[in-house]
């Protein structure tokens, strides 16, 4: 039976990738109850592929130890402005047969600069008041939407 493939998620930090990884169901059953991978292996084994868009070579990060259906780890030390593309491989001691996941890539630092898009809402909200109330100034003091006729004296 081949394991896999997991289910990878990634999120960017600051020249870094958080991955979750899930592990792969089993499809064996005891009592009624679907049993994990941990369940049948109790230790698993991950290997997580990084390779950068930008003619990178593939780089085999070392394979780990698990005993958890769904856990994270961060590849740190990556370099900024890069997109960065993972695909993770399980194993068993016992079985060595697997699938591994497809490629998820994701920017290295769309994360590390949240502040940007708030700071840039903020200046939209502030310059559209400002804009608000100077306009409301304008009405107030006549120049434009008059609905009043000029005093005879004034024109």
């Amino acid at each position: 039976a081949y394991l896999g493939p997991p289910e990878v998620d990634m999120t960017p930090c600051l020249n870094c990738i958080n991955v979750t990884i899930k592990m792969p169901t089993s499809h064996f059953r005891e009592k009624g109850k679907q049993l994990s991978l941990i369940d049948i292996y109790k230790e698993l084994y991950y290997e997580i592929t990084l390779k950068s868009q930008d003619k990178e070579p593939l780089h085999k990060r070392p394979r780990e130890k698990t005993t958890q259906e769904v856990f994270s780890t961060v590849l740190e030390e990556l370099y900024p402005n890069r997109n960065y593309c993972v695909s993770v491989v399980v194993t068993a001691s016992m079985n060595r047969h697997s699938i591994p996941s497809a490629w998820k890539c994701v920017p290295s630092d769309t994360a590390a600069r949240p502040g940007y898009q708030a700071a840039a809402v903020a200046g939209a909200v502030c310059v559209s008041l400002i804009i608000a109330a100077a306009l409301k100034c304008m009405h107030a003091g006549g120049y434009f939407l008059q609905n009043k006729s000029l005093p005879h004296a004034l024109v």
